[in-house]
């Protein structure tokens, strides 16, 4: 039987893919304040706009527009008081009843009329509302949905509207579900495009027929209507599982650029997203009437204390007794995640404090990092890099840029040539706050020397010396602590990243 959701294009929410955009990471809490005050807000592309009117002071002035703007479902939520920690629900939901023909097409979408839900989001709130946990639920979970007997977990939306969703999440993990958020992501399209567009990097090549989305592996800037097949699309190895990390990686490149303070202090942009945004949400009542007061117990949180999760799967190409193909959730694993979250557990281990590009190594022309003094945070895939040939040797750049996409790190462009051809050593050279890019590039090019370089902007480059060393593979560990007590043993412990650590570092 051929599953029917193959031929489903609905759209998903939420955000894997990767930004191009920097954030600082975390150094220490007192010292950083100031700066992470500027970085402020909830990772929800839905409820962006709430939290930049919390940090920006006028929160006020908007309480009654948002509560006008913003519609209430029943979800059947029990709802909660507004300290302490919380699970909030949030489900993407493809309304297509308004659309035109031509914008059906334009993002080829079919010709369904209705609304489905295909992407689910757990967000906990701990109990000091300093930290956000997101667990992307993948839509193919088998499971057992209340009153309906065995499904995907996606279907309890479409069989039993927002309650039965809700019923049906608490069921799977074992957790209260105290609030609801719906949210049309076709109004994504509008989002991204009052903010200017977003900038994504994908690793692997795309090309998805049904979206009409195609793309080599590399960096772009993409506007509504892309970033939103972008985030959509099923179309790479691991299908769903991918679309969940893409999703991840756009969310956290979102957050930044919406709390840029380029958003913040132009009138005109912050009320176009401000509305594009409201415009898009669905929540319980309780929450709709303080939204904005939450957002503002939220305002010191930065992209360093938003850890992202995906439930660990035992098997990723489940046959359901129907035929359709569905993954099944690692039991003892999920439970120790879920466990872990209802005891308010932090998934993530705090960000070390680094020391500044100035002041290491005073990073002068002949530098060397040290690697393997802190560990690495920045996967290959998430670094693009520009190669540089700067000898006389033929095809010394075309080669190095090879040996580096083997290693897994992003080089969009064809190798270049430096002015001066008289490099011995090869050199890598990174903008402020690449530092950590650099030392994943460094890892894998041993002995190549490392400088700042200040007027270099947000990009990394490699200018192969004469005695090039090439390029080995590198892994950048992404172990959780561990839980706390050794009665959970889960045979595929979950893993979690910060949304600092999801964007792309160009």
């Amino acid at each position: 039987m051929r599953d029917p959701e193959d031929e489903d294009s609905a759209v998903r929410v939420g955000g894997d893919a990767y930004g191009k955009v920097r954030v600082t990471p975390r150094r220490d809490r007192r010292s950083a304040r100031g700066a992470r005050s500027r970085r402020r807000g909830l990772i929800l592309a839905g409820a962006l706009s709430c939290l930049v009117l919390g940090g920006s002071g006028t929160t006020w002035a908007f309480t009654n527009y948002v509560g006008s703007t913003i519609k209430s479902v029943d979800a059947g939520v029990p709802g909660s008081h507004s300290t302490g920690a919380m699970n909030i629900l949030v489900v993407g939901v493809d309304k297509r009843d308004n659309l035109s023909r031509q914008q059906q097409n334009q993002l080829k979408l079919g010709r369904e009329s209705g609304q489905r839900t295909d992407t689910m989001m757990l967000l906990h709130l701990s109990e000091d509302h300093t930290r956000i946990t997101v667990v992307s639920l993948p839509r193919d979970t088998w499971t057992t949905i209340p009153g309906k007997g065995d499904h995907k977990i996606n279907a309890a939306y479409q069989l039993g509207g927002p309650k039965l969703a809700v019923r049906a999440v608490q069921n799977a993990t074992g957790l209260t579900v105290n609030h609801y958020v719906e949210v049309n992501v076709l109004g994504f399209i509008e989002v991204v495009d009052s903010l200017g567009g977003v900038d994504v990097c994908t690793p692997v090549p795309i090309d998805d027929p049904k979206t009409g989305l195609k793309l080599q592996p590399g960096s772009y800037s993409l506007d509504g209507a892309k970033a939103l097949s972008y985030a959509r699309t099923r179309a790479t190895a691991r299908s769903d599982l991918d679309r969940i990390d893409r999703q991840q990686q756009v969310i956290s490149a979102l957050l930044h650029r919406a709390l840029s303070g380029g958003t913040l202090t132009n009138p005109v942009k912050l009320t176009s997203f401000v509305n594009s945004t409201l415009g898009t949400l669905s929540v319980d009542d309780a929450l709709r009437k303080d939204l904005l007061g939450l957002a503002n117990q939220l305002k010191n949180v930065s992209t360093d204390d938003v850890a992202f999760a995906t439930v660990p799967l035992a098997d990723v190409d489940y046959k359901t007794p129907t035929g359709e193909s569905a993954v099944l959730w690692d039991k003892k694993a999920a439970a120790d995640l879920f466990r872990r979250i209802a005891a308010d557990e932090p998934l993530t281990k705090p960000a070390k404090p680094t020391a500044s590009p100035t002041a290491s190594a005073a990073v002068s022309p002949t530098a060397k990092p040290s690697p393997s003094a802190t560990p690495l945070t920045v996967p290959p895939s998430r670094i693009s890099v520009k190669v540089l040939n700067g000898t006389l040797i033929r095809g010394l750049g075309a080669r190095t840029r090879t040996d580096l996409l083997r290693a897994g790190f992003l080089v969009p462009e064809p190798a270049g040539d430096t002015r001066e051809r008289d490099h011995d050593k090869t050199l890598i050279r990174y903008g402020p706050g690449r530092e950590d890019s650099a030392r994943t590039l460094s890892a894998a090019l041993p002995g190549a020397d490392v400088r700042l370089v200040d007027d270099l902007g947000d990009r990394i480059e490699v200018v192969v010396g004469q005695r090039y060393p090439g390029a080995k593979k590198v892994t950048v560990k992404e172990t959780p602590e561990p839980a706390p007590t050794a009665t959970a043993t889960p045979s595929a412990a979950p893993t979690a990243r910060t949304a600092t650590q999801n964007i792309c570092k160009r």
